[in-house]
């Protein structure tokens, strides 16, 4: 399967945010995280990233007489490529934000669903505004952000470490009419 087809489902977003950052986790845990999927839902759609090669098997381990396997991204996983980013429809791209979109609620129905979350303590935030960008100031914009961004992605857990979902959306807004 391709993986635009692949990412352009709810459930196969929230499985693969779930195992960003290098986690590997267990279909079980998978199931405990996403608890509001059906298992048997999340079983199928690890099934499909694992065939389609968005997760590999990062180990097994014997759990009461079964092996147990953990899953990870794959480090090489394939991505959508810029060609077929332009190629998708406009209403590929609907469903592509709308899936998103659901996972970004969903994760943020989590995070809140959780003992002890406090937003204003862990700088959860969440505004939207307007910057006024030429092409060069645009390109500029989102260099910079790689940049900074890069660096940090490469990060793993680790002692003092929690991961944070960053979920950037950028697209143009309504230029008001001629004179204003």
């Amino acid at each position: 399967m391709d993986p635009t087809e692949l990412l352009l489902h709810p459930v196969r977003l929230r499985i693969v945010h779930a195992l960003s950052g290098g986690r590997l986790r267990s279909a079980s845990e998978l199931c405990d995280h996403l608890s509001d999927v059906p298992r048997t839902s999340v079983y199928r759609h690890l099934g499909l990233l694992v065939e389609g090669g968005m997760l590999e098997i990062g180990d097994e381990r014997r759990v009461r007489g079964t092996v147990e396997r953990f899953y990870r991204l794959r480090v090489d996983r394939p991505a959508i490529a810029p060609e077929a980013g332009d190629a998708m429809s406009l209403d590929d791209h609907r469903r592509g934000f709308a899936a998103a979109v659901a996972v970004l609620v969903a994760e943020f129905n989590a995070y809140l669903d959780r003992p002890g979350a406090a937003p204003f303590a862990d700088s959860v935030s969440y505004r939207q505004g307007t910057l006024w960008l030429s092409a060069d100031e645009l390109d500029g914009m989102l260099a910079g952000l790689r940049g900074i961004v890069g660096p940090l992605a490469a990060h793993g857990p680790g002692p003092g470490r929690r991961p944070y979902l960053v979920s950037p959306i950028l697209f143009p807004g309504t230029e008001p009419p001629a004179g204003q």
